[in-house]
């Protein structure tokens, strides 16, 4: 068995969770199978300072203990409980006039104690466990919905929680409802049911939006106690952010004492940053997109469940319980990465769901500088530099494509050069990333080994996990909050990497290959005429790439179209086709014009270019007969402000009115910054400013009203933009024939 201790020590085993106490205590909970064992140990919170005297006249109980090296973070003050630690903050906070984010405060704080318990303790959650040794509960609530509204509100006295579904990794599963008790003992039987499965982790689809926040509030209203914690308290809740890609999502976050807080909805927003392939976030679309969803199953509509709870209660159940089926199916192909991560990484579950690589890689840098009694310094200012190189060559049909890839390139040219941050005097950077890459290579070894399935996925988890990681060390370097950035040394590695794809560009161009596309770290390319072994042309590049930098010839291609740069369609062996940029299956279009890019790529991929008129002559007929479910014509947009945001913009002339906001402020839901909201276009001219003829998705009325002209004129625009590549296919292939006829008559 790998061990995680070559990369980090830890000094518990099986700790599933860790909680800090005010008086200088913290409880650990240690899983061993289905029973769980609790104990307490020390725990002194700390903040770290650049001078000894900073806290000298706040009149409060701490040890200062002495960091060695040049980092200006050169004591940890110590403190016998939080009290005197949160009054300590203040202090510094008033005699500094800085708060310990603000530039030139001369103090750091880990604001998250369980990161400071973890760091202070040397241990980390969940090592010594496998995935499967997590203890996992799902929930699911069904809602009343009695004002006919798009989305049921708690605060309305009708609108009850009437079903909770639950069940667990183990098989337990179980459906409690109002056909069986009031509201009132509905949540109390589902406060029972948690606390003797005893999960060491709370799972669900948008249960921070949605299911806690519902049952919290129906909870006041029958002054019930949602004794969730492992000690009998209540959930704790804040509003908190997250940041996916370009995106920042608000949430309310809920602690859980001794438990940890797993949002499925979290979990596929992280997914989808870089598959980009999800039309929603919702628990249905997830579930089919993963080929986990149930058999035969019937979606029932936010606004039809109350009419289902009078109409028919048994499938409104069994649809109750696929809910809860789906999340656990969901979470066990996502989740195992972040498990796998919380094994190495100083944090929390949740917080390493919901933080991103970067910060999980500063958590780990710090860590390991205090463990040795290393001073630490502060992040450097962030400065602009040049980025990777990418280019397309060519644009169009070609045949016979073969991807030769450069091996994790940053994290091998930072290996290679055996390179660290200015600031990094132990040069624990390059070793962490060593240990990881030797890591993953044994991981992946064992995976190829297993003999077993679970074996098999379970190194396959790992080897992932340690992959993610890997690839974002080059990333840290440009983190403004990372402690040990380098802005100077990222611009050396994507210059180094410029260098490195120019060799192979210049050396495949010379023996005579078509190059096609070059994006960060491999190449897109035609072999050299008569060219057939691809062992021997991955060697020939190999040997013109400088030691340390390994390339992998990783995959041919019968067929790829090319458009722009970063903006491909590729066809596999087995005739699907991957779609690649933001151009061809960017989220701005509409499901069906993403559906109709895809199959006619496909078609003109696989030679039958022929039948493409066929297909736009079927969409047209659909459109124009209102086939399609309405859904397939409707947009899904973030929302990226609030609406309050968005009026206050809107009033100071700041933005310009959008669809999706003015529907936003319309509704009766209280949509929020990060919300998903899908609607179409009504009217009958082609051309129609779509603020002003716009319709939510979940408000469409009975007869059909969505605007033919408009999707028509979608249709006629990208069929004219793809259809001058078809004819290029036609030219070309008419060329080929051509040839071949005049060779056969020579």
């Amino acid at each position: 068995m790998l061990q995680l201790d070559k990369i980090t020590s830890s000094r518990y085993e099986r700790v599933t969770a860790a909680e800090p106490l005010e008086d200088g205590r913290a409880i650990i909970w240690q899983r061993d199978g289905n029973n769980v064992s609790h104990r307490e140990i020390p725990f002194r919170p700390f903040v770290l300072l650049t001078r000894t005297d900073l806290l000298d006249g706040a009149e409060l109980e701490h040890t200062l203990t002495p960091l060695s090296g040049s980092g200006p973070l050169q004591t940890v003050a110590s403190f016998t409980g939080i009290g005197d630690y949160e009054r300590a903050l203040k202090y510094l906070k008033q005699v500094t006039g800085r708060t310990p984010s603000a530039p030139g405060a001369p103090y750091l704080v880990i604001s998250d104690l369980t990161q400071q318990l973890l760091i202070s303790a040397r241990f980390r959650l969940f090592r010594g466990m496998s995935f499967r040794d997590l203890r996992r509960l799902q929930f699911d609530i069904e809602t009343l919905n009695t004002a006919g509204y798009e989305f049921s509100n708690p605060q309305r006295e009708g609108d009850a929680v009437i079903i909770i579904s639950l069940s667990d990794n183990t098989g337990w599963e179980q459906v409690i409802s109002q056909q069986d008790y009031s509201e009132k003992e509905l949540l109390e039987e589902f406060v029972r049911l948690v606390r003797e499965r005893d999960p060491d982790v709370l799972e669900g689809h948008n249960i921070c939006r949605f299911d806690l926040p519902y049952l919290e509030t129906r909870a006041k209203r029958h002054k019930v106690k949602l004794r969730l914690g492992r000690d009998g308290s209540i959930p704790v809740k804040r509003q908190s952010r997250f940041n996916a890609a370009e995106r920042t999502i608000n949430y309310p976050r809920y602690d859980i004492f001794g438990r940890h807080v797993a949002d499925t909805f979290h979990l596929t927003t992280f997914y989808d940053i870089s598959h980009r392939n999800l039309e929603n976030y919702g628990l249905k679309q997830v579930a089919r997109h993963f080929r986990v969803a149930a058999p035969d199953r019937t979606y029932i509509e936010g606004s039809r469940i109350t009419a289902a709870w009078s109409e028919d209660r048994s499938r409104l159940l069994a649809y109750a319980l696929d809910d809860v089926r789906e999340t656990r199916a969901i979470a066990d192909i996502m989740s195992p990465s972040y498990f796998y991560q919380t094994q190495l990484v100083p944090l929390g579950y949740q917080n390493c769901i919901v933080r991103g690589n970067a910060t999980r890689i500063n958590a780990l840098l710090t860590a390991e500088y205090l463990a040795v009694g290393h001073s630490i310094p502060f992040p450097e200012p962030a400065t602009a530099f040049a980025g990777a190189l990418t280019r397309a060559f060519h644009a169009g049909v070609f045949e016979n494509i073969w991807h030769c890839d450069i091996r994790s390139l940053y994290p091998s040219i930072i290996l290679a050069e055996e390179w660290a941050p200015k600031r990094d005097e132990l040069h624990i950077f390059p070793a962490l990333l060593d240990k990881l890459r030797r890591f993953r290579l044994d991981a992946k070894d064992a995976e190829r080994a297993a003999t077993d399935a679970a074996t098999k996925d379970f190194f396959n988890s790992l080897q992932t996990t340690f992959k993610i990681l890997i690839n974002s060390f080059y990333g840290y370097l440009g983190f403004a909050q990372g402690n040990f950035n380098d802005y100077a040394m990222a611009e050396r590695v994507t210059a180094r990497g410029r260098e490195i794809l120019t060799l192979m560009l210049d050396h495949l161009t010379s023996c005579g290959a078509n190059v096609i596309e070059m994006d960060t770290d491999g190449i897109y390319f035609q072999p050299p005429p008569g060219v057939t072994d691809q062992e021997a042309m991955e060697q020939t590049v190999q040997s013109v790439l400088p030691p340390g930098i390994e390339v992998e010839l990783d995959a041919t291609y019968p067929a790829m179209f090319c458009y722009k740069s970063k903006n491909y369609a590729l066809l596999n062996a087995d005739g699907e086709i991957t779609i690649a940029g933001a151009a061809l299956k960017s989220r701005g279009l509409e499901p069906f014009q993403r559906d109709y890019i895809h199959e006619f790529l496909s078609r003109l991929l696989a030679g039958r270019a022929d039948t493409i008129d066929t297909l736009y002559r079927e969409y047209c007929q659909a459109i124009e007969t209102r086939t399609w479910p309405l859904n397939r014509l409707a947009k899904t947009e973030t929302l990226k402000d609030s609406v309050d945001t968005y009026r206050r913009k809107i009033a100071g002339g700041k933005s310009r009115r959008a669809a999706a906001y003015e529907l936003a402020a319309q509704s009766s839901r209280d949509y929020r910054q990060g919300d998903q909201i899908s609607y179409y276009i009504t009217g009958i001219k082609a051309k129609v400013a779509a603020v002003d003829n716009c319709c939510l998705l979940a408000e469409a009325p009975p007869e059909r009203n969505e605007n033919i002209a408009y999707y028509r004129g979608k249709l006629d625009d990208l069929h004219r933009k793809f259809s001058a590549f078809r004819e290029e296919v036609s030219t070309a292939a008419d060329a080929a024939e051509d040839h071949r006829q005049m060779e056969l008559e020579l």
